[in-house]
């Protein structure tokens, strides 16, 4: 009884994360162990001279590059970089394109990593085709990690921002983990910051909370001991619970953006409590998909607006 029970809970959280996804493309159309992706790390060099370093470098290298990750279905794998047209109301569009509009490309390139962003669901046909959330995670973080690494090495004056929403904050956050705790893929000082909007491991007093306080945790926290009941309602999603080692030595500059009640990122500690809130999480999944205009987010802004805001301020400091 009480494993039948627990798989219902999976069950609904599961539904009810699907639909917020689903929620988020309708809405904005108008309708109603992880594979290894790191590959080898760059290895650190004294640092050259100024001259020596604008003797080096190509032309296009910019002072920043802003590596931007959206979340599920608003990306695909043969997307336009520098001009993502995948999904043209994907959310990360909001914070983007106002930089490419205030910044010429080569003082602040703006890269969109283009990856197949899924998240297989097995309870429908079309869900089944689509790829499962581990191997899209896994293409995603592979694609951020090979555009940190390239310019990198072929830039080295060259400092990065990197942001993310739901399953591209989890992917951010990731490789923001990686690189504070020197584990690549580029070294800790070269990170301006990074930007986690909706990430699904995220914690309280792990990186910096700008908005609103939430109580909750990431949906893969408080799922993952429940993996192997998970695995039988959506195979392939792996709930990686927390970071080890938080965000290491770029602690400071991790910022974890969480909309109040958003299951993704503000999910109940006590997944017993997600019976109880299957209907209410259900009927507010709309939640998730409101980050461009709710108020509520951070208080007096938008997390698009306080995002680009915040990146203004860091390159005119530079």
């Amino acid at each position: 009884m009480r494993t039948s029970r627990n798989v219902f809970v999976v069950a609904a959280v599961i539904v009810v994360l699907s639909l917020i996804g689903l929620g988020i493309y309708q809405w904005r159309s108008g309708e109603t162990g992880l594979p290894s992706a790191d590959g080898p790390l760059a290895t650190s060099e004294a640092p050259a001279s100024p001259s020596e370093t604008q003797a080096s470098e190509p032309d296009w290298c910019p002072a920043v590059e802003f590596v931007s990750v959206p979340g599920t279905w608003e990306s695909a794998a043969d997307d336009d970089p520098f001009a993502p047209a995948a999904n043209p109301a994907s959310f990360m569009l909001s914070i983007t394109q106002p930089l490419q509009q205030m910044y010429d490309i080569n003082h602040v390139r703006v890269f969109t990593v283009p990856y197949t962003a899924q998240f297989r669901n097995i309870q429908t046909a079309h869900g089944r085709a689509e790829m499962t959330y581990d191997d899209s995670r896994a293409e995603g973080t592979a694609k951020l990690s090979g555009e940190l690494r390239f310019v990198a090495e072929t830039c080295p004056s060259t400092k990065f921002i990197i942001a993310g929403f739901s399953q591209g904050a989890v992917i951010v956050g990731d490789v923001a983990s990686k690189i504070g705790n020197s584990e690549g893929p580029i070294n800790p000082e070269r990170l301006l910051g990074a930007v986690m909007i909706a990430d699904g491991r995220r914690e309280n007093g792990v990186g910096v909370n700008p908005g609103a306080e939430v109580a909750g945790v990431g949906a893969e926290i408080v799922m993952q001991p429940l993996q192997a009941l998970v695995d039988r309602v959506t195979p392939g999603a792996t709930m990686t619970g927390p970071r080890p080692g938080g965000f290491g030595l770029v602690e400071d500059r991790a910022f974890e953006i969480c909309a109040p009640d958003d299951t993704v990122c503000d999910a109940p500690k006590g997944v017993g409590n997600a019976i109880d809130r299957a209907h209410a999480l259900i009927a507010a999944n709309g939640n998730h998909a409101m980050y461009a205009t709710n108020p509520a987010v951070i208080p007096g802004t938008t997390a698009p607006e306080w995002t680009v805001g915040w990146v203004q301020n860091v390159v005119e400091s530079l």
